[in-house]
C-alpha cells in the first residue's frame, strides 16, 4: 500500500470530479497511460476497494490524477464527492490494468479513441501521451456526450486540438443535437468516421471506453470492417453493482454444492472449501490470505489466475479472451469451482 494526499479537487461537468494527488512516499511506480488506480478504504473490519482510471499522463510534468463520476448508489464515488477534502490521506495500490498505451518516438501510427461520457478518462491520458511523447502519431478522438455543458474535459480538449491541429482530430457527438443522424454513434456513422480518417499506412489501433453496449458497438463494427481483434482495446469504467439502469434479477444458482479446492499463492498451498454463494477470493480473504484484488467485479486484471485442474465458472468477465478462458485462465474475484479437487494458481 502507498499513501496519497489529495492536493486539489477539480469539479467537472456531469457530476464528475478530478482528484489531484501527492505521493507521500515518493516511490510510487510510474503508471502507463490508460491504467487505473485502486483506492482502499477501511470501514471497521470491512475493506472496500475501487479502481478509477488515471486522467493524468505519465509522460507530462503533471501530478497523478483520477476522474470520478458520482453514481447514485455508488458507495465510494459518493464518499469521494461529498466527504473527501483537500489534505485527506488515502491508501492506494500500484497502478494496474491491461488497457494502456506505450509510446515510441519516431513511430508512425494512428490512434482512434472512442469515448462515451466519463469513459474519456483513460483515453484523455492516452491522447496526451501519444501527442507529447510521440511526434508522428495522429489521434482521432470520437467523443459522445449529452451536450457541451455536460462534457468532461471539453475546454481542455479544445486547447489540445489548437496545439496539435495537424495531429489531433476530434469528432464531437452530442445526443442533444437536432440532427438525429449525428446525435449518437451508430454503425454507419462509425464506419464513415473511420473511412474518412484512415491513413495510408496500416499501423492503426483502436481504444474504446464507455458502457458495455457502446464498446460492443465499436468492437463489432470494427471487426466487421476487417480490423484485427488484437488492435481493438477496451476498458470498462463502471462496476455491475453501480449500474443505474440495471433491473435484471439475479438468476438462482443451479449448483449449490460446496467444493474443496487447492489454492496456490506465493509458494504456499491452501486447502479451501468454497460455498456456492462465495467466490474463491471471498474465501481466501476470510482465511487472511493476502490475495491480490481490486474491483471484485471481473473488470480488472488484478486477480488473474490459472486453473490447472478441475474447472470454474465466472459470474462476469470483461478481461479474459475466450481462448484464455478455454486454457484455464480465470479471475478469482468472480470464480466458483465446479468440482472437488480444483487447483488454482494465483499468478
Amino acid at each position: 500500500m502507498y499513501k496519497f494526499e489529495i492536493s486539489n479537487i477539480i469539479y467537472q461537468p456531469n457530476d464528475t470530479i478530478t482528484l489531484i494527488f501527492k505521493d507521500l512516499s515518493g516511490i510510487y511506480p510510474k503508471p502507463k497511460a490508460g491504467q487505473f488506480l485502486t483506492l482502499s478504504f477501511t470501514f471497521g473490519e470491512r475493506e472496500v476497494r475501487r479502481s478509477y482510471s488515471f486522467s493524468s499522463s505519465p509522460h507530462m510534468d503533471e501530478p497523478l490524477a483520477i476522474t470520478v463520476k458520482r453514481v447514485d448508489n455508488g458507495e465510494i464515488s459518493r464518499l469521494l464527492h461529498h466527504q473527501t477534502r483537500v489534505g485527506d490521506i488515502i491508501d492506494v495500490l500500484e497502478p494496474q490494468g491491461l488497457f494502456y498505451y506505450e509510446p515510441q518516438r519516431g513511430r508512425e501510427r494512428t490512434l482512434f479513441l472512442f469515448a462515451a461520457g466519463v469513459g474519456i478518462t483513460p483515453l484523455y491520458s492516452i491522447l496526451k501521451t501519444a501527442l507529447v511523447a510521440e511526434d508522428r502519431t495522429k489521434v482521432v478522438l470520437v467523443y459522445s456526450n449529452r451536450s457541451i455543458e455536460r462534457t468532461v474535459f471539453y475546454e481542455e480538449l479544445l486547447e489540445w486540438q489548437n496545439r496539435y491541429a495537424n495531429r489531433l482530430e476530434i469528432v464531437w457527438i452530442f445526443s442533444s443535437s437536432k440532427n438525429l443522424l449525428l446525435a449518437r454513434l451508430n454503425r454507419e456513422y462509425l464506419i464513415r468516421i473511420v473511412q474518412e480518417q484512415m491513413p495510408e499506412h496500416d499501423n492503426v489501433w483502436f481504444f474504446t471506453c464507455g458502457p458495455v453496449f457502446y464498446m460492443d458497438l465499436v468492437r463489432f463494427t470494427l471487426l466487421g470492417m476487417g480490423f484485427p481483434d488484437k488492435h481493438i482495446k477496451k476498458e470498462t469504467f463502471h462496476f455491475p453493482e453501480e449500474e443505474e439502469d440495471d433491473d435484471e434479477k439475479e438468476e438462482e444458482p443451479v449448483d449449490m454444492t460446496p467444493y474443496d479446492i487447492k489454492l496456490r499463492f506465493q509458494g504456499e498451498e491452501y486447502n479451501l472449501t468454497i460455498p456456492y454463494n462465495k467466490t474463491v477470493l471471498d474465501v481466501g480473504l476470510e482465511h487472511k490470505i493476502k490475495l491480490p484484488y481490486s474491483c471484485k467485479s471481473g473488470m480488472c486484471s488484478t486477480c488473474i489466475s490459472q486453473c490447472t485442474a478441475g474447472s470454474v465458472r465466472m459470474d462476469y468477465n470483461e478481461v479474459l479472451t475466450d481462448r484464455e478462458v478455454e486454457n484455464g485462465r480465470c479471475l478469482i474475484c468472480v470464480s466458483h469451482p465446479l468440482e472437488d479437487g480444483t487447483v488454482i494458481e494465483v499468478l
